[in-house]
């Protein structure tokens, strides 16, 4: 993206796509393009709280369809993404990401104590803990933000899908006891011919109503 009108008019041109063309696949390069977008998206404390799981499986969509009010999108598009967030936090998180952080900036030993500390107090031992499932689930929604305007900076027609019953997409995706469950999730791919929708004229309020400087 090398000037902010292109960017303007990638943000224009997309959608929430009802209709995709199923015989339409996003190429291998640009998936892992979008797949590492995913990767870099930003979280609290850079704990991300988080698993993307990329439904390939055609009878596990197909098992998922009902829980998802019916919309085609999940069997017809391309790629889906379920967005799933921890159920709490644990002392393990936060000691795993440190040594990440120590290993790959080659700090020393103890370094980062001060900001361990603050994390177990916050999101593991204090009033975020608490709350872990919902804390990480509005991480979630920092991913699916970021790969929703990735997308349409690479021409991917995508569609978030929050019409969805958690509980039932968590039997059918097995993921009782692995300390995930699903939040919303994502369909991309390309659009059809025939989607009615992506010639609508798209409705925003004005900037001045929306954009308050303070």
């Amino acid at each position: 993206m090398s000037n902010p009108k292109q960017l303007l008019d990638a943000l224009q041109w997309r959608y929430a796509t009802k209709v995709f063309d199923a015989t339409k696949k996003i190429p291998a390069d640009v998936w892992s393009a979008l797949e590492n977008a995913l990767v870099l998206t930003p979280t609290s404390y850079g704990l991300q709280p988080y698993k993307f799981l990329d439904v390939r499986d055609a009878a596990t969509r197909a098992a998922l369809l009902p829980h998802s009010w019916g919309q085609k999108q999940v069997v017809d598009c391309s790629h889906f993404i379920v967005f799933t967030a921890r159920t709490d936090m644990k002392e393990a998180d936060v000691d795993k990401l440190i040594s990440r952080t120590v290993e790959l900036r080659k700090l020393p030993a103890g370094a980062l104590d001060a900001y361990r500390g603050m994390m177990l107090g916050d999101v593991v031992n204090g009033p975020r803990g608490k709350i872990a499932h919902e804390w990480a689930a509005r991480q979630c929604y920092i991913a699916l933000g970021n790969l929703m305007t990735a997308a349409a900076v690479l021409g991917v027609d995508a569609c978030p899908m929050e019409g969805l019953v958690p509980a039932e997409y968590d039997k059918v995706l097995k993921l009782e006891g692995t300390g995930y469950k699903t939040v919303v999730a994502l369909a991309l791919g390309y659009r059809a011919t025939s989607d009615k929708y992506a010639s609508l004229a798209k409705i925003r309020y004005p900037a001045a109503e929306l954009v308050q400087v303070v």
